[in-house]
């Protein structure tokens, strides 16, 4: 199927590694040009980098702290700077701490929403004027969104909130942008890889119906799919990709 994502220009956060490199990666071989967003690992963001222009399409950098609202600001006015219109954005930065409720403190907990619900929307509200009528935002947020995650109650709410947020910005930007969310199980990349170590023993056999962790590449199919202008029709729109974890 052709995705329809030829020379378009899709801005990606958290790319440097996991799903969000997943992505990028997966965005190039569509055809289209990746901004590649990344937060601290540079030398990882520029192996993305270099994988993206190997296969053919225009890649760049753009480094910047999103739970910082003057940091995402100035950033992306430096992008809007350059003249060329935005046709997607997929917002994939994360962080976790793997804690017990009564372990957390005050300054963790703003960390980890910080990053991962307040920066998405920060990021969201600098880019939505680069936006190009017909763009579409995808949100990552994850399973446990849904169903909470004992040693992970400060991600799981930021998670809770990004799918919201997401139905929110829908309808904020309909008809002229399309808002979806992503919702993955556990996968395995560096965080998916420490919440593991943190699980249960057996737990993908106990607790998922396909009995194993999802592969980063399995997102990302999904975040594209739902990008991609084929797929006009659908906003507001939560899809799970977590092999079953809510049906156990």
């Amino acid at each position: 199927m052709d995705l329809q994502l030829s020379n378009r220009t899709v801005f990606v956060t958290g790319a440097s590694s996991g799903i969000g490199a997943a992505t990028a990666i997966l965005l190039s071989k569509e055809g289209a040009n990746v901004v590649i967003g990344y937060g601290k690992n540079g030398s990882a963001a520029q192996a993305v980098l270099e994988a993206v222009r190997a296969n053919g399409p225009e890649a760049s950098l753009c480094q910047m702290d999103v739970s910082n609202p003057n940091q995402v600001r100035e950033t992306v006015s430096r992008l809007g700077s350059k003249g060329a219109g935005l046709d997607g954005l997929v917002l994939c930065a994360g962080e976790n701490r793997i804690r017990s409720m009564a372990e957390i403190s005050p300054q963790e907990w703003n960390e980890v929403v910080s990053v991962n619900l307040n920066g998405a929307f920060y990021v969201l509200q600098a880019v939505t004027p680069l936006l190009n009528d017909g763009a579409a935002v995808v949100m990552v947020a994850s399973v446990a969104g849904h169903t909470g995650a004992p040693r992970h109650a400060h991600y799981a709410a930021a998670k809770a909130g990004l799918i919201n947020l997401a139905k929110s910005a829908a309808r904020d930007l309909a008809p002229r942008i399309r808002v979806n969310c992503i919702c993955p199980g556990i996968t395995l990349t560096p965080m998916g890889r420490a919440t593991i170590e943190g699980a249960d023993e057996d737990y993908a056999r106990k607790k998922l119906l396909l009995e194993r962790f999802a592969e980063p590449e399995e997102i990302a199919r999904w975040i594209v799919f739902v990008l991609s202008p084929v797929n006009a029709f659908m906003t507001g729109a939560t899809i799970d990709v977590n092999g079953g974890r809510t049906l156990r």
